[in-house]
């Protein structure tokens, strides 16, 4: 078995990010050095998130410099762009070592805006601004994402490949730094809702999660993932000693609707998915989140709902309804705030708790299924 140590020709660089205490323990054992230097790298790279090898300067020069030549490095992703929407959103283009880009969205304030009562993300009830007492970071799983929705921007992009356990974690770390962010002093939530499909990605998500627990130090109860319905992780995610919140995108009312914007509904229709869902072990006091985008006229109608309403019926769950985010290429429209309302009024009075998510950085490409890498901005309304 080759070790830390061992030279290959165009060998490739070693990430730091990504590995777990063990991992980096087995390094330095490897390199001739005592326990105590796991810690120090442990240290700088998740908490002070220090991204490059030679300003660790809590290592003796020799041992940077031993680092670098054994081709060591952070492996903190680059932020290639920013943009900054008129909400305070940032969206940022993330370089990776291969020269792929992902999407990761800071959004301040709020947890995307998610109101039962109509008040916005980021105000008091009184409708104050307040300081800036959390922020929920989205995060990528894969460069483009497979799962093919319709109405979704990253779809046409297709998967390229996934992100490393270090690729992930390494977004979340690269925006806090970039945002002067202190973990435990700061309320920051995670929701593993950006580019691809987390649970076509699950080792590596996980292992994100787990560093970005306990190396980063953001708990698991501030983290949320969403998946289109990958019945087989499902089951996995809910062996997980550590694991986020589960949300579910929903999306549609009927098998023949859900197929028709989410072909993955072929495999795991509704009836195995909502089963699936109903075997998940949930922790006290927790729910199931649906995410349901309406679309205008496609899937918002009163009917819509009432079957909705069918198929939740006394689930542990509470739904989050989306009005689409445009975008070029998207053959459905908004519907207006009237319909959302409506269709909101139908779960509430059902039992079920519905949320309506206001939308965060939609003038920058930044809302909910409208992550496709877009550097040129078009205007688009914030609304």
């Amino acid at each position: 078995m080759a070790t830390f140590s061992e030279k290959t020709v165009n060998q490739p660089r070693i990430a730091l990010l990504g590995m777990e205490p063990a991992e980096i323990s087995d390094l330095m054992a490897s390199l001739g050095e005592r326990g105590f230097r796991a810690e120090q790298l442990l240290e700088a790279v998740y908490r002070q998130r220090i991204d490059s090898i030679e300003h660790i300067s809590t290592l003796p020069q020799p041992l940077r410099s031993r680092l670098a030549e054994e081709g060591v490095c952070v492996g903190m992703p680059a932020i290639e762009k920013r943009f900054v929407s008129q909400d305070g959103t940032v969206r940022y283009l993330v370089a990776l070592a291969d020269g792929q880009t992902v999407e990761t969205v800071w959004m301040p304030e709020g947890d995307g805006g998610e109101s039962g009562d109509g008040s916005e993300a980021g105000e008091s009830p009184q409708g104050e601004p307040r300081e800036r007492e959390r922020a929920t970071i989205c995060v990528s799983s894969q460069v483009g994402c497979a799962v093919d929705c319709q109405f979704c921007l990253t779809a046409p992009l297709g998967v390229k490949r996934n992100l490393t356990a270090g690729e992930i974690a390494g977004q979340v770390c690269a925006v806090l730094k970039d945002q002067k962010v202190a973990v435990g002093k700061e309320r920051i939530n995670l929701v593993f809702m950006g580019m691809g499909e987390p649970f076509l990605n699950y080792e590596n998500f996980i292992k994100a999660v787990r560093l970005l627990v306990e190396q980063v130090g953001i708990p698991e109860s501030r983290m949320t993932v969403s998946t289109a319905g990958i019945l087989p992780r499902i089951a996995d995610f809910g062996r997980e000693q550590i694991r986020p919140k589960l949300a579910i995108s929903l999306n549609a009312s009927n098998d023949e609707l859900r197929t028709r914007l989410m072909p993955l509904n072929r495999k795991w229709n509704l009836a195995s998915l909502l089963a699936a869902v109903r075997e998940f072990p949930l922790r006290p006091r927790e729910r199931v989140t649906f995410e349901y985008v309406l679309l205008n006229g496609v899937n918002d109608s009163p009917e819509n709902a009432r079957e909705v309403v069918d198929l939740l019926r006394r689930m542990k769950a509470k739904v989050n309804l989306i009005a689409l985010n445009p975008g070029p290429g998207i053959d459905f429209s908004t519907p207006t705030g009237e319909r959302v309302a409506a269709f909101q009024t139908i779960l509430i009075k059902a039992g079920i708790p519905a949320f309506v998510r206001r939308p965060r950085g939609r003038d920058i490409y930044a809302a909910c299924g409208q992550l496709k890498r877009t550097v040129e901005i078009a205007t688009l309304p914030a609304r």
